[in-house]
């Protein structure tokens, strides 16, 4: 049976480029969202740690599933083997993808 694949998620996270790995990735039912599911991190025995991917790390500890809207994703690619998480100060200006009207509030209907 083939491994399943890894993929690699770069996303917007509060003025911060993030990039993280996992397995399960896909539409989600949320309108606007996709699901990303089972995280892969490298090991975190190594000398020396990154502090932005032990962040990341713990962050995510213990999250089973995570939303990201759709205009917050820079790219994603399937990869061959998980590298470092990281977390980098979004120095460029990346346009958001343009979307359409947001509906009127619920009780302007």
């Amino acid at each position: 049976m083939a491994a399943k694949p890894i993929y690699r998620v770069v996303f917007h996270q509060q003025g911060e480029i993030w990039e993280l790995y996992a397995r399960e990735i896909y539409q989600s039912e949320l309108w606007g969202f996709i699901e990303v599911e089972e995280f892969v991190f490298e090991d975190g025995s190594k000398l020396v740690v990154d502090p932005s991917a032990d962040r990341l790390r713990h962050t995510f500890d213990g999250v089973k599933r995570s939303y990201l809207p759709l205009n917050a994703i820079v790219r994603i690619d399937e990869v061959e083997r998980e590298g470092p998480a990281r977390a980098v100060k979004s120095e460029g200006r990346i346009a958001e993808f343009p979307r359409g009207p947001l509906p009127p509030p619920r009780g302007e209907r």
